[in-house]
């Protein structure tokens, strides 16, 4: 044996969280070990108290101590905008901004039949629950990958035939990217989703 048994355990419960690899969760189990037995206990707390205390928002399945989280709560938002993320986390990137003032929704993953996710693993009747209100656009800001890009479509197949105007984020160069250096996919992307000027 490599590690003492706990240790070792401790190892092992690093590698289970997504993007952990083994070299990783090794650093991070050594680390715990040299913090102080109060630092660890905080940590420890914080994990327990965020499990125990955060539920899903009724209205957009966004993390919230509350029913409602304080974007749905928020009178000052456009209630007439949704914009559709794939997890939580991709709510403070937009949020990061101070541009979009409408609501979100949080499919909490991206379609991926051959991980068996289908619609139904995803909170999308909830979306489609949502769009009885009085929504005049969907934004699907899902990943450019093949999975956001599937996910994209299928929901706009849903919510098109509705009469709500259904957009995707544009993606393509970045900026202060130069031509010669970007892949033919990227390239690809920017061309199909330029617009006038």
């Amino acid at each position: 044996m490599l590690f003492a048994r706990p240790l070792a355990e401790l190892i092992a419960q690093f590698e289970r969280l997504p993007g952990i690899g083994p070299k990783s969760a090794q650093r991070l189990a050594f680390h715990v070990l040299r913090m102080p037995e109060d630092d660890v206990r905080r940590v420890a707390d914080a994990m327990l108290n965020a499990k125990r205390s955060l539920k899903l928002c009724e209205l957009c399945q966004n993390v919230s101590e509350h029913e409602i989280c304080e974007i749905c709560n928020d009178p000052k938002r456009n209630t007439t905008q949704i914009c559709v993320v794939a997890e939580a986390r991709d709510i403070t990137a937009l949020e990061r901004l101070n541009e979009f003032k409408g609501r979100y929704h949080v499919l909490h993953g991206l379609l991926n039949p051959m991980e068996g996710i289908g619609p139904e693993q995803l909170k999308v009747r909830e979306l489609i629950a949502r769009l009885a209100e009085d929504v005049e656009e969907i934004i699907l800001a899902t990943n450019p990958t093949v999975e956001g890009d599937t996910t994209a479509l299928y929901l706009a197949k849903l919510i098109k035939p509705m009469g709500i105007k259904t957009t995707r984020l544009a993606h393509g160069m970045p900026v202060g990217g130069e031509l010669d250096f970007a892949d033919n996919a990227t390239l690809l992307s920017a061309l199909e989703y330029r617009r006038e000027l």
